[in-house]
């Protein structure tokens, strides 16, 4: 495997690693996080699945190694948040020429939520939205077409809209586990090695080896 190619799968042109296709410097991206897009190009993720990120918020889109991001999963920034603190939410500053406003207020159209940051191995579910200023924690899923709009613990199934936590994928004991092994920073080889034993759930000899 080679986490510096664009396609991993050959004859495969709907699945991209995610990292070698993007360009802004405010989307940080690991190594074998994968985005699976059947309707449009998933080179064009920036394009089509980063909304309302505007350079001028400096916010950041912080995505892990290893996680599984589906069809259509949106992420929407600060500019998406119109204020709530004024006494109408219509977006006078961003309209400054109509209204002889100063340019420099631009953002006091939006409540600036911050930067999105998805752990490791994460599965985001079709069509699923993370609002900004949103952590998802190493591990969690995110159910389709959820709507997340507060952190997500590792570990933890989240779904609905807004996402509420339906169950954690393991025990509290082998979640501590898992994020003190982080296996996902691992060289290759060992993780070749222990693909049989993290594909099964076999966290007990891992524990032992490791821990």
């Amino acid at each position: 495997m080679n986490p510096e190619n664009i396609y991993p799968r050959t004859n495969d042109h709907e699945t991209v690693y995610l990292k070698n296709v993007i360009k802004n410097p405010n989307i940080l991206v690991g190594d074998f996080t994968m985005y699976n897009d059947f309707v449009y190009d998933p080179r064009q993720f920036e394009k089509n699945n980063v909304l309302y990120h505007y350079p001028i918020n400096h916010d950041k889109l912080i995505i892990g190694k290893f996680c599984s991001i589906a069809c259509g999963a949106k992420f929407l920034f600060t500019s998406a948040n119109h204020t709530q603190t004024s006494l109408s939410t219509y977006p006078f500053p961003i309209f400054f020429e109509e209204w002889g406003l100063d340019v420099q207020n631009i953002t006091n159209a939006w409540d600036n939520k911050g930067d999105i940051i998805i752990g490791n191995d994460v599965w985001i579910g079709y069509e699923a939205v993370i609002m900004s200023g949103v952590t998802i924690g190493d591990g969690a899923i995110i159910a389709s077409r959820a709507v997340v709009t507060k952190d997500v613990p590792p570990y933890t199934i989240v779904g609905g809209v807004p996402a509420k936590t339906i169950r954690k994928r393991f025990s509290d004991d082998d979640i501590a586990a898992l994020q003190k092994m982080k296996w996902w920073d691992w060289p290759i080889e060992q993780i070749q090695a222990h693909i049989s034993e993290i594909q099964t759930g076999k966290i007990e000899g891992l524990k032992r080896k490791y821990l």
